[in-house]
């Protein structure tokens, strides 16, 4: 059977860029996953406990909350929806920093773009407090790991695009 052809629902039928009506839509459990990493020399690494600004993971981990409660202001589509949860969690590794974020509601839209503003600004605040030691911190991987819930159904970031 053929997949159905997508349309990008943030356009109009004259191609106006508008914010999709979602108030016929039922209010459903919805979540979302999403991760970053930040790539970081080791040197920049072991100076993390004595940053002056303070503890940059605890710092990043804070902002990624506040970002994801804004991001209706932050992305002109996004309809605000009322967040029942927000995690941000920072995991040092070898070579760098990994950031996940899980944000869930029950709403009529979903929170994908919660999830992957938590974590882009959570990566930030940690490029942002380490650059004074090397501005050629790198911020990469910013994906969807997974979301669930209403019309689009589940998703699961695949093993081959990990």
């Amino acid at each position: 059977m053929p997949k159905k052809s997508r349309v990008l629902s943030h356009y109009d039928a004259q191609g106006t860029a508008r914010m999709v009506d979602v108030s016929s839509k039922a209010r459903t459990p919805r979540e979302a996953e999403a991760s970053a990493f930040v790539l970081m020399r080791p040197e920049v690494l072991r100076a993390l406990p004595q940053n002056p600004k303070g503890d940059p993971l605890e710092v990043a981990r804070t902002a990624g909350i506040m970002a994801a409660k804004r991001t209706a202001e932050l992305i002109p589509m996004c309809h605000p929806v009322p967040l029942t949860h927000i995690a941000v969690t920072l995991r040092v590794c070898e070579n760098g920093v990994a950031i996940a974020t899980k944000v869930k509601t029950t709403a009529e839209t979903g929170v994908e773009m919660e999830a992957l503003v938590a974590a882009s600004v959570a990566a930030l605040t940690v490029y942002d407090m380490c650059k004074a030691l090397d501005k050629g911190i790198e911020i990469r991987e910013v994906v969807l790991q997974k979301k669930s819930g209403g019309k689009s159904g589940d998703y699961r970031r695949s093993a081959k695009q990990k």
